[in-house]
């Protein structure tokens, strides 16, 4: 998460061995005059990549946006194919017009298991005593 630079032990610091032989790498190879453009010995501490983790500019053979485009794509088409959401057409609007009261607030064992994940003690709604 910083720069490293050649006068920095490697030794000291908390990576595992192999970053630690690539970041060597990329200091051994930044010192050679054929290699100065690739500035190898600034970005050593991301193992010699100087660039963005993905793709941000339409050069490259896709973008962000097309690959949003098509997760979304492939996710609508699936829950079609599985009945999970009617297919419509473009200017189909999906009105829920029937309600049902599910009931208030959680079962017995959702509150038990609630308390559990949250340390909390649980109080009985029926009688209010705690258990």
């Amino acid at each position: 998460d910083r720069r490293v630079n050649l006068l920095d032990d490697l030794t000291a610091l908390p990576i595992r061995d192999h970053p630690r032989r690539l970041i060597a790498e990329c200091l051994r190879l930044g010192t050679r005059d054929e290699l100065t453009d690739f500035r190898l010995v600034q970005w050593a501490h991301m193992l010699g990549f100087r660039g963005h983790f993905s793709t941000k500019s339409r050069r490259y053979s896709t973008t962000l946006g097309d690959l949003r485009a098509a997760r979304a794509d492939h996710m609508r088409e699936e829950q079609i194919s599985t009945g999970r959401l009617p297919l419509f057409t473009g200017d189909t609007v999906f009105v829920t017009s029937h309600w049902d009261y599910a009931g208030r607030g959680l079962s017995a064992g959702e509150r038990l298991l609630a308390a559990a994940l949250t340390s909390t003690r649980l109080i009985d709604s029926g009688g209010g005593h705690e258990s």
